[in-house]
């Protein structure tokens, strides 16, 4: 089975758990891919560098991070230098052999560079800015992960496109994750966050199919509704079988596999 696995970053933030590492070993029969987000420990750093970050959102209600010249140099060293470094350290450290890169290196990762962007100002009225060092995926090319794969090496990707100009573009975690699952046509991509899946009306959906998504994601709250969006992409694309699992219960990847306390979308 192909798993593309994507951490979250509110599950970074606040320390890998262990028991999210140790899980791994018991899917070492499968081929596993990780992509990691991160977004609130960058924050975080670029604050304490004195890089206050900017945020956005969109005429649709979606909130995400502004990223220009000096923001990318901030999101470069934390995404590669620390979370990834920090991931792939905790695996190796636990015998589970991993190699981390982001998407420029190969290139892995294509985007198109966002030229314009539609944002609300602070009166909810649409303005047009420039688009930053922001993108859109438009290719993944396999070469590297697939080979990596086959040697029963763990690819530890962070989101980092290369643009058709050479640029470094920040794009966001989860659809870089949809589009690394869907180009490897895995069987199942599983989102680790910090909740047991998709909460409606004070509970948790256990299964959903594609259809029903646009219906759910406008009662679930910022960040999740970006993972509904691409969970349905990357079911159009071929993927098989989107989790949403939590990543602080006791065997969260197998949980995700098997257990119940989890969300599965189906196309």
């Amino acid at each position: 089975m192909k798993i593309v696995i994507k951490i979250g970053g509110s599950v970074i933030d606040k320390g890998i758990p262990e028991a999210l590492i140790q899980d791994f070993s018991p899917l070492r029969a499968h081929s596993i891919c990780v992509v990691h987000g991160g977004g609130k420990t960058v924050t975080r750093i670029s604050r304490l560098m004195g890089v206050e970050p900017k945020f956005i959102t969109s005429p649709s209600g979606i909130r995400s991070r502004f990223t220009d010249e000096e923001a990318m140099d901030v999101y470069k060293m934390v995404m590669v230098g620390k979370i990834n470094s920090d991931i792939v350290l905790a695996l190796n450290r636990s015998h589970i052999p991993a190699f981390g890169f982001s998407g420029l290196d190969g290139p892995t990762i294509y985007a198109n560079r966002k030229k314009k962007l539609i944002v609300l100002d602070g009166r909810d009225r649409k303005m047009v800015i420039d688009g930053g060092m922001t993108g859109q995926v438009s290719k993944v090319d396999t070469f590297f992960i697939s080979n990596f794969l086959d040697r029963g090496v763990i690819p530890v990707i962070s989101p980092i496109a290369m643009s058709e100009e050479h640029e470094p573009l920040n794009i966001d975690a989860d659809r870089a994750a949809a589009s690394v699952a869907a180009a490897l046509n895995a069987d199942k991509l599983i989102m680790i966050t910090d909740v047991d899946g998709l909460i409606r009306n004070g509970s948790v959906v256990n299964k959903a199919r594609a259809e029903e998504i646009k219906e759910i994601s406008g009662e679930v709250g910022n960040g999740m509704d970006k993972k509904l969006i691409f969970a349905t992409q990357a079911l159009n694309e071929g993927v098989k079988e989107i989790v949403i699992s939590n990543g602080y219960i006791d065997k969260p990847l197998q949980n995700a596999l098997n257990g119940k306390r989890r969300t599965v979308i189906l196309k």
